[in-house]
């Protein structure tokens, strides 16, 4: 099994600035992809930044050029550093760890979330 850990969050003010961090942990052979979702307040999912084994990245387009994801899935773990934040970033922040758990799959492991929330 996989376990994913997030920390970070909380409330700040427009224009501010937070770090998320994600560890992942347990059994497997690798970590493929470590990302961030977010639910927003309609309760859908969707995409804020991923990173895979090989260094691609991809954003939502509403992050683009104000979160910034880095870290190693190597070392398990990855962070996402959140600038100017916006209203409409308010969420809960989901991690998610694509692990292959088998020699020939990989599954999908979310951690528990953390909330932000931005206020002005």
């Amino acid at each position: 099994q996989v376990q994913v850990v997030e920390s970070g969050g909380g409330p700040v003010q427009v224009g501010g600035s937070l770090r998320l961090s994600c560890a992942a942990s347990g059994s497997f052979f690798k970590i493929n992809v470590m990302g961030w979702y977010r639910q927003t307040p309609r309760n859908q999912r969707e995409l804020v930044a991923t990173i895979t084994s090989g260094g691609t990245i991809n954003y939502a387009d509403s992050v683009k050029g104000r979160f910034t994801i880095s870290g190693d899935t190597a070392k398990n773990t990855v962070n996402l550093q959140m600038n100017s934040l916006k209203a409409e970033d308010t969420a809960g922040y989901v991690c998610k760890v694509v692990a292959q758990t088998t020699p020939l799959y990989d599954f999908d492991y979310w951690g528990q979330g953390t909330q932000v929330t931005v206020s002005s």
